[in-house]
């Protein structure tokens, strides 16, 4: 199985750090907004065929209330190859459809007869442009299957070779996830009452979301979050870009885990707009601020040194996440690596493995 860091395209959102690079090693102190908020209740919108619906109206299908709501639209995971087998797992490249897109992935079932829990495996963000399905997501794959879970990887909606579809602050991303949970019982090997959810950098974003809209993952493992906090992101690295999505991953200044097609109506882009630079707003579409929706038990994982490129993740993010489930009563765990970056390696990844893998066997096995 094939190991490696993640490619970093120097733009102001990467969710991957490479094991080295060549940029300035020090960065000012990441700029970490903690407050607290009352999530208001779900706003009762009557959507006509105005054409002057508000922003609030436009934007509410992207906040977490929204994601709840949102009618998700699935099927049965389709293998398109095989790409590995050996002693312990297969590994195939599947597609599933997901609210009328096609999305690409990878898929791990171990050897045996089943049923086998199941992994859900979010990817950090890489230049889709170099991407391929299993990227960010290979190396704990094979070890969790080796170790009896069925792992499945989405490449979301514009990585791989999957349809390219919008996503805003991440919303398609999830949807796309929650699209693939709901295809887990098309695997005849897999039980779909045993799920848990890895996710590395922008997929520990994505994992959060996961979480305050879905509860049936069992545990969840986030590897160098980024912030639950979507303000926090946007400080760091700034808004989603504007246009077509190749042309966007080469402007410094925008980021481009979130690209907002040019053909959208202008309203909704000037909706994103606001939302994006509006704190109110921002606290709607952040997990951060609805931790009373999480069921699942949260082990957090991060390493001293992270965060001091631009494409790394501030350690103060995960230590934030882990005081707020703390103080929601969530069953949460932390762990920090001393010296290590954004991907762990040698020992520092052994170690991460091991307590990955005894937390999946405690809550899902």
């Amino acid at each position: 199985m094939k190991q490696r860091a993640c490619l970093f395209i120097f733009v102001y959102f990467a969710a991957c750090q490479p094991l080295s690079s060549s940029f300035p090693s020090t960065l000012p102190a990441p700029h970490v907004l903690i407050e607290t908020m009352t999530p208001s209740p779900v706003p009762t919108l009557t959507l006509t065929a105005s054409a002057t619906p508000t922003i609030e109206e436009l934007i509410f299908p992207y906040t977490i209330d929204g994601l709840r709501q949102h009618d998700f639209q699935s099927g049965d995971i389709h293998i398109r190859s095989t790409l590995e087998e050996n002693e312990s797992y297969t590994s195939y490249l599947i597609d599933y459809p997901s609210d009328g897109l096609t999305i690409t992935g990878a898929m791990q079932i171990p050897v045996g007869e089943g049923p086998f829990p199941v992994i859900l495996m979010n990817h950090g963000f890489f230049s889709r442009g170099v991407y391929t399905s299993g990227d960010g997501t290979d190396r704990a794959s094979a070890f969790l299957a080796g170790h009896g879970y069925i792992t499945l990887a989405s490449d979301y909606r514009s990585w791989g070779d999957s349809d390219i579809g919008y996503s805003f602050f991440y919303s398609g991303l999830v949807i796309d996830v929650v699209n693939l949970l709901n295809a887990i019982p098309s695997i005849p090997e897999a039980d779909p009452n045993r799920i848990g959810m890895w996710g590395h950098s922008m997929g520990g974003g994505v994992t959060m979301k996961v979480l305050a809209v879905d509860s049936r993952v069992k545990a969840a493992v986030l590897y160098s979050p980024v912030s639950a906090d979507d303000s926090d992101i946007i400080n760091r690295w700034g808004v989603g870009c504007f246009g077509d999505i190749a042309e966007g991953e080469k402007l410094i200044g925008c980021n481009s885990s979130d690209v907002i097609p040019s053909d959208l109506p202008r309203n909704l882009q000037d909706a994103y707009r606001f939302a994006a630079t509006d704190a109110n707003t921002l606290k709607r579409i952040a997990p951060f601020y609805y931790l009373e929706n999480i069921i699942a038990p949260v082990q957090i994982h991060y390493g001293t040194e992270d965060g001091r490129i631009i494409g790394g993740t501030p350690p103060e993010w995960s230590r934030k996440l882990n005081q707020g489930l703390i103080e929601a009563d969530k069953q949460v765990q932390l762990f920090q690596y001393e010296g290590e970056r954004h991907s762990f390696i040698g020992q520092a990844w052994f170690d991460f493995s091991g307590r990955t893998l005894r937390f999946f066997d405690k809550y899902v096995k």
